[in-house]
């Protein structure tokens, strides 16, 4: 329905249309002197305004995210370490109840320390 001004002609809205999904967010990102004039160069090159085209990076281009993975050494160390450490556990707890540990307990606690002493020494081998 059209508003009539004083004059009797009808209102007729001017000016730029109202945009659904306004905008007002800001995202900087810190660059050098030579990094900004590069991407406001190639913002120009593919006829784009800097805001569309980072945006249009930012949203559109993919990734590929590093995935770092460790050394087969190292968890080799860490999963025998964790067999190591629940071995000692078992015998701990038993000890701790009360109960004497027998000679084969005792044997196993000796074989895991001799095997920590060992795997201390390939660690450090590994990491000189």
């Amino acid at each position: 329905m059209e508003k009539e001004t004083l004059k009797g002609r009808p209102e007729v809205k001017t000016g730029r249309p109202v945009k659904q999904h306004k905008r007002r967010q800001i995202a900087a990102a810190m660059c050098t002197p030579l990094e900004k004039k590069l991407i406001e160069v190639n913002a120009k090159r593919a006829d784009m305004t800097v805001s569309e085209f980072l945006r249009e990076l930012g949203l559109k281009t993919r990734i590929q995210v590093k995935v770092r993975t460790l050394p087969k050494e190292v968890l080799q160390f860490t999963g025998r370490l964790n067999n190591v450490a629940s071995n000692m556990n078992q015998l701990a707890r038993k000890r701790n109840s009360g109960d004497e540990l027998n000679a084969l307990e005792r044997a196993l606690l000796n074989q895991g320390i001799r095997e920590i002493h060992g795997l201390v020494l390939d660690i450090k081998a590994y990491v000189k």
